[in-house]
């Protein structure tokens, strides 16, 4: 395995939309969330981007769609939720991103804010054999209970779990970081991608294409199914 790290956002980086949007959007229509449950969410997005809405929270809501069943209990599901709605979102330039990198005998990563539950189908589907995320509680008979373990895998919580991870591979940070490849198409990855030797803004939001413009950062656009369901 080379020592050049590849670094990959999911949410709209590699997977055209948001895991945990599509998730609910998926539960609503199997009716295993309640009626009010697109009005909440509609508050508790427009109270993240107004900041009134923390990290903690914000990652906690979605936690709970998943809380009071196992990871067992969920699998069926998750397989359904792979086939129907991650796998037709995964466009075909972005697997080639990833085997481009994967070719060039880099050690892949997929770092994503998304919940471990939600963001590994989609890292089995592109290769990934190793994944960062926001992890879950769960109570003594294994269920999960809605709440997190650990800080979230956002923003400056990126850069911190990342580097709990490099120490645990028993490489040192900086010089891992220095040589390391991220893409990201979000505001919010802003410190990672400071943190790394190759940064590179993917279908960017407005504030990261601003950023990556005034930083001479690479800005590349992947092929998006305008018919993606």
């Amino acid at each position: 395995m080379g020592d050049t790290l590849a670094l990959f956002d999911l949410d709209h980086t590699l997977l055209t939309g948001d895991s945990d949007t599509l998730w609910c959007d998926f539960l609503v229509a199997r009716g295993l969330l309640g009626p009010d449950f697109a009005e909440r969410n509609a508050a508790l997005a427009a109270g993240y981007r107004a900041g009134t809405v923390g990290v903690e929270a914000f990652c906690r809501f979605y936690a709970g769609t998943l809380a009071g069943r196992a990871p067992a209990d969920w699998a069926p599901l998750l397989q359904d939720f792979l086939a129907e709605v991650l796998r037709p979102r995964i466009p075909a330039a972005a697997q080639a991103l990833v085997q481009q990198h994967r070719a060039q005998g880099h050690r892949l990563l997929l770092t994503s804010a998304t919940n471990r539950v939600l963001a590994a189908p989609s890292a089995a589907e592109l290769g990934f054999a190793e994944l960062l995320a926001t992890e879950l509680a769960v109570d003594e008979a294994g269920r999960f209970t809605g709440e997190l373990r650990g800080m979230p895998n956002m923003r400056e919580g990126k850069v911190a779990r990342l580097q709990a991870w490099l120490a645990g591979q028993g490489l040192a940070a900086e010089v891992a970081l220095a040589r390391a490849w991220f893409y990201s198409d979000s505001i919010n990855d802003l410190p990672l991608l400071l943190a790394v030797g190759h940064p590179v803004a993917v279908d960017p939001d407005p504030r990261l294409a601003h950023e990556a413009r005034q930083r001479g950062w690479p800005v590349l656009t992947l092929a998006r199914d305008a018919h993606a369901p």
